[in-house]
C-alpha cells in the first residue's frame, strides 16, 4: 500500500513540475511580448518626435532578441529614409514586403527609398503569365500560404470524416462537395506555398552597401568595366569565387565584383 501511494505523490509531483514549468514558459512569453511592445511604442515615439536614431535603436533592440514583424521592418525602412541612410532603408522595405507582399503603403514607401538611389535601372518586361505568376506567389507571405494549407487540410479532414460517418444520402453529397472543394484548395496552397519557396531559394537576392562598385566581365580586372553600381542597388547573388562575386540587376545585366559589401534579403 506504501508503495502505491509513493508512486501516486511521486507521479503528482512530476506532473505538477511540468505544470509550472509550461505555466513559467507561457508567463514568460506574455512578458517578453509585452516588453517588445513597451520597446515598439517608444521607438514609435522616438520616431514622431523626430528622434530618428533613437527610434532605430528601439527597432533594432526588437530584433536582437529575433523578433520580425513586416511593421517593424516597415518602421525601420522609415527612419532609415528619414535619417538619409538610402541602403538601410531599401534593405527593411525589402524584408517588410517579403513578409507583407500585398501591403501597398510598404511598396509606396520602398519606391521613394529606390528613387534616392544613384543607380536608374529600369526592369526586364514581363510576360502576362510571368506577371500572373508573381502576383500569385507574392500575394501572400510564404508563412502566410502554409498557415492557409494547414487551415484547409483540417477542414478537409473534418469534412470527409462527416462524409464518410453520415449516413444521410444528401449530407452525405454536401459533405463530399465541400471535402472536394477542400481538397482542391489545399492542394493548390500546398504547391503554391513549395514553388515559392523554392523559386526564393533558388535566387538570392542582396542590397549593395558598397559606395561604389566597378563591374566585370571576369572575375578579374584585366578587361573593361562593364558598368559601375552604388549604395542601394538590389541584385541578385550568382556564382562566388574567392573575393570576387558575380550579380545580376533587375534589367538583365550579370557581371562580377570584387569584395563587394552586401546584405542578403534571404
Amino acid at each position: 500500500m506504501k508503495v502505491k501511494i509513493y508512486y501516486w505523490e511521486n507521479y503528482i509531483k512530476k506532473s505538477f513540475n511540468k505544470l509550472l514549468f509550461f505555466v513559467s514558459i507561457f508567463v514568460l512569453q506574455i512578458s517578453f511580448a509585452q516588453d517588445f511592445e513597451s520597446i515598439f511604442k517608444k521607438g514609435n515615439y522616438a520616431y514622431n518626435e523626430g528622434d530618428f536614431e533613437k527610434a532605430i535603436s528601439f527597432y533594432e533592440q526588437i530584433l536582437d532578441y529575433g523578433q520580425h514583424s513586416s511593421d517593424l521592418y516597415f518602421n525601420l525602412g522609415n527612419a532609415y529614409y528619414r535619417s538619409n541612410r538610402v541602403a538601410e532603408s531599401i534593405f527593411y522595405f525589402e524584408k517588410a514586403k517579403q513578409l507583407d507582399p500585398s501591403n501597398d503603403k510598404i511598396k509606396f514607401n520602398s519606391l521613394f527609398a529606390k528613387n534616392m538611389t544613384i543607380d536608374s535601372i529600369e526592369e526586364l518586361p514581363k510576360s502576362q503569365l510571368e506577371e500572373l505568376k508573381i502576383n500569385i506567389f507574392y500575394f501572400f507571405s510564404i508563412e502566410n500560404w502554409a498557415i492557409i494549407t494547414v487551415c484547409f487540410s483540417w477542414l478537409f479532414l473534418l469534412l470527409f470524416s462527416l462524409y464518410l460517418f453520415n449516413k444521410k444520402p444528401r449530407l452525405k453529397r454536401i459533405f463530399f462537395l465541400f471535402s472536394t472543394f477542400c481538397l482542391f484548395i489545399l492542394i493548390s496552397t500546398f504547391t503554391i506555398a513549395y514553388l515559392s519557396e523554392k523559386e526564393r531559394k533558388f535566387e538570392e537576392f542582396a542590397i549593395l552597401f558598397s559606395n561604389q562598385l566597378n563591374i566585370w566581365p571576369e572575375p578579374n580586372e584585366r578587361g573593361e568595366i562593364k558598368f559601375i553600381l552604388h549604395k542601394g542597388t538590389k541584385v541578385v547573388l550568382l556564382e562566388k569565387l574567392d573575393e570576387w562575386q558575380k550579380i545580376r540587376i533587375a534589367n538583365g545585366s550579370e557581371g562580377w565584383v570584387k569584395n563587394p559589401v552586401l546584405r542578403s534579403l534571404n
